[in-house]
């Protein structure tokens, strides 16, 4: 009895098959891999004898990999990214866009685009500091006014009044 656990004797499918019919497990318990592997089985069978294939990794390479690169390592400022905030631009996101956007004018070569864009980030990243630090400074406590009475409401006292 085991012997059958091991994973050289059958497949995952094979032993899980055997549980269902034996009553071992029962059909309303049985894993959610199951119907999916039974309605779409695998061209081969997944052995564990069965060796990997050889198929070749394509490098993928996007235009922006080596200026996000080249940018991550001279800049050692690490900044805080929320990845959930899909409105807010990272100062990675933000720094990419004003470099493509001065190497598409060509006038400069990429150095000096490279510096150029550093000095236009640091300057974009300063102003928006600078306008989160004026939204949150606080301003003018607001002074509730006492509520006027309209006649409308139920005092305690005039409940129990006897």
């Amino acid at each position: 009895m085991a012997n059958s656990r091991l994973e050289k004797i059958g497949t995952i499918i094979t032993r899980t098959q055997g549980l269902l019919k034996s009553g071992a497990l029962k059909f309303d318990e049985r894993p959610l891999w199951y119907d999916v592997v039974t309605a779409f089985p695998p061209k081969d069978e997944p052995r564990f004898d069965r060796p990997a294939p050889n198929v070749s990794v394509r490098p993928i390479f996007y235009a922006e990999d080596t200026i996000r690169a080249k940018f991550h390592k001279t800049n050692k400022a690490s900044f805080a990214v929320n990845l959930l905030d899909n409105n807010n631009r990272s100062a990675t996101q933000q720094f990419i866009e004003i470099y493509q956007g001065l190497a598409s004018q060509g006038a400069l070569d990429e150095q000096k685009v490279f510096d150029t864009a550093l000095d236009l980030l640091e300057d974009k990243m300063r102003q928006q500091r600078e306008k989160r630090s004026v939204e949150n400074t606080p301003q003018e406590p607001v002074v509730p006014t006492p509520p006027v009475d309209t006649g409308n409401t139920v005092k305690l006292q005039d409940i129990f009044k006897d």
